[in-house]
């Protein structure tokens, strides 16, 4: 989760952690090549693949004319393969890397392709750091940093949780948010505080993601695109909604969703 990272994220006192040492960048440098400036139009290359999903984004900045307007961003191409894995399976860490092994090369040129540009044109690489599985995330560190070394272009290490937050912020224009993150990994209640995104309430067990994509397995739902998909797919297309209650658990500001996901899967046994 957020909360084993090291990256200017910290968990109130209610978790009895101590995470108030000096806050770290956010997108700490890894290479000593320095970086562009913000008032300059700026072509960052993200390189994504912390889990079954693979993408490659590139990405424009365009410095505002005055301080009293905001910078724009424009998406140039953003190119994504995903590994399937097989009915009634969970992807594994070898088999998730290998794929994004077999296709970030691709993936990268036809991201510049997409964008009329080439290495030369790329201002900065950025790619995910964690959290996330180890063999799919070493791979994509290890092709960022050939990149950022053989074309002297410099390299950020992104937190996976605090890019999809700044995404969301950034796509809504919200102001000082209260976020509810949900993912595959995570979900968790955050705000930023004095520096650091401040978690107030998270999952004791297991995330929302990972128990529909364990109900999904336990059906049978197929993994392509996605379980979570899948099952919405399949509840909309029924011509008679039926609700069955099943248990839930809040603890304060934190969750459980284990109680849940044993509960449907033992109904949906009884129900054969």
């Amino acid at each position: 989760t957020i909360r084993n990272t090291p990256y200017a994220i910290s968990t109130p006192n209610k978790h009895k952690m101590n995470h108030e040492s000096t806050p770290m960048p956010l997108s700490p440098l890894i290479s000593n090549l320095p970086l562009p400036s913000p008032q300059t139009p700026v072509v960052v290359m993200g390189i994504e693949g912390s889990a079954n999903k693979i993408g490659i984004g590139i990405l424009k900045y365009e410095p505002p004319e005055d301080k009293t307007q905001k910078g724009v961003y424009v998406t140039l191409s953003n190119p994504r393969k995903t590994y399937i894995s097989p009915v009634g399976q969970g992807f594994l860490p070898r088999e998730t890397a290998w794929h994004h092994q077999r296709h970030i090369l691709p993936l990268i040129q036809t991201a510049l392709a997409q964008s009329s540009l080439t290495l030369s044109s790329i201002n900065c690489i950025t790619y995910t750091a964690g959290p996330g599985m180890g063999g799919p995330l070493h791979s994509c560190a290890i092709v960022s940093r050939y990149l950022s070394l053989k074309h002297s272009i410099p390299l950020l290490g992104v937190n996976h949780c605090v890019g999809h937050i700044e995404m969301g912020r950034f796509a809504t224009g919200a102001d000082d948010p209260v976020v509810l993150y949900v993912s595959g990994g995570n979900t968790q209640v955050l705000a930023f505080n004095g520096g650091r995104y401040r978690i107030f309430g998270e999952t004791i067990d297991i995330a929302i993601g990972n128990c529909l994509d364990r109900f999904a397995r336990c059906c049978g739902i197929s993994n392509d695109p996605s379980p979570g998909y899948n099952i919405e797919v399949l509840a909309r297309s029924s011509k008679s909604l039926k609700f069955v209650d099943i248990p839930y658990a809040v603890k304060g500001m934190d969750v459980s969703f284990s109680g849940i996901l044993t509960s449907v899967e033992r109904i949906w046994k009884d129900r054969g």
